[in-house]
């Protein structure tokens, strides 16, 4: 799946099978579900999680707990859309999956 593929799943009721954890917050944060995508990354440890953590916490408005999310994600603090970081992160953690 590619990035176009993944922004189609958006119109489906549930997100594409096989995704990450991360990914599956990604698709819930893109429909407004804020509170499902963060109890997936809420229970998750790894980097990627810790990345979708700290976009969802700008989505939200909460600067200061999304620069502590970056660091746990060892990125860097977006300063762009939160759109565009979505779209930045679904790119990456697809081209990962491989």
């Amino acid at each position: 799946m590619n990035l176009a593929g993944f922004r189609r799943s958006l119109a489906d009721e549930t997100p594409p099978c096989g995704q990450s954890p991360a990914l599956a917050a990604l698709w819930h944060g893109a429909k407004g579900e804020w509170d499902k995508a963060h109890a997936i990354v809420q229970e998750e440890s790894s980097a990627d999680a810790a990345w979708v953590h700290a976009w969802l916490h700008r989505v939200e408005g909460d600067p200061s707990n999304a620069r502590y999310w970056y660091g746990q994600a060892g990125k860097a603090e977006s300063d762009g859309s939160t759109e565009t970081e979505w779209a930045a992160i679904v790119a990456a953690l697809l081209e990962t999956k491989g």
